[in-house]
């Protein structure tokens, strides 16, 4: 038997979204649409014990806990699914 395990959600956190595309759309289609799921959204509430970031760290991203690190990436750095 063949398990498929998913994704770790709090480093997977882009996603792919594939629109609709019409015939008659007078818009060059978009085939793929990417999104950022924060990890925020798995935790449900706040384990006791996570471990943290120094002062100095925490401020360069932005959170206290490594877990709910999400990198923002400006567009030009990321590819568009084809």
């Amino acid at each position: 038997m063949h398990h498929h395990r998913k994704p770790d959600p709090f480093l997977h956190q882009e996603r792919v979204w594939y629109p609709y595309v019409g015939l008659h759309d007078p818009c060059p289609p978009i085939r793929a649409k990417t999104y950022v799921v924060p990890p925020n959204q798995f935790l449900g509430f706040q384990p006791p014990c996570l471990p943290r970031f120094s002062s100095r760290e925490a401020l360069k991203h932005g959170t206290l806990w490594p877990i709910l690190v999400s990198p923002y990436r400006k567009k030009s750095e990321t590819e568009d699914v084809p």
